[in-house]
């Protein structure tokens, strides 16, 4: 009996980033370890975030992120899912950029499948 094979080809993106790891002290991406927040694209890696409380951060913070126009910014606010101001969500709102707050590791595996899909992604990551 003879079977016709289903092949399931995608496409595989080699110039993007991809968060390999997320820990307690670091974060992996691309084979390099970060023990500081870092903002990224799929493209570009911000390693000097300017790493405020998420309770403090202002729309002016993003502005870098907002230059490359994504469609959406992750917020990875550590081991567990911390709140932004709501200004901030209401600025993101006004400019047509989603923010989506949860914590880092699923911020990262988020920021993955985003990008994988060639989305308009970027994130900001605190350990």
């Amino acid at each position: 009996m003879l079977r016709d094979a289903a092949l399931k080809f995608t496409r595989e993106l080699t110039h993007t980033l991809t968060i390999q790891s997320v820990g307690e002290s670091s974060v992996t991406v691309n084979g390099e370890a970060y023990a500081q927040t870092i903002a990224l694209t799929p493209e570009v890696l911000f390693e000097t975030w300017n790493a405020k409380p998420v309770a403090d951060l202002l729309e002016s913070d993003f502005e870098d992120l907002f230059e490359i126009a994504p469609e959406i910014i992750l917020l990875g606010t550590g081991l567990s899912h911390l709140f932004p101001p709501r200004e901030l969500m209401f600025a993101f709102a006004r400019r047509g950029v989603g923010l989506e707050c949860m914590d880092t590791a699923a911020a990262a595996r988020t920021f993955n499948v985003l990008a994988a899909e060639g989305r308009q992604v970027a994130a900001v990551l605190y350990l």
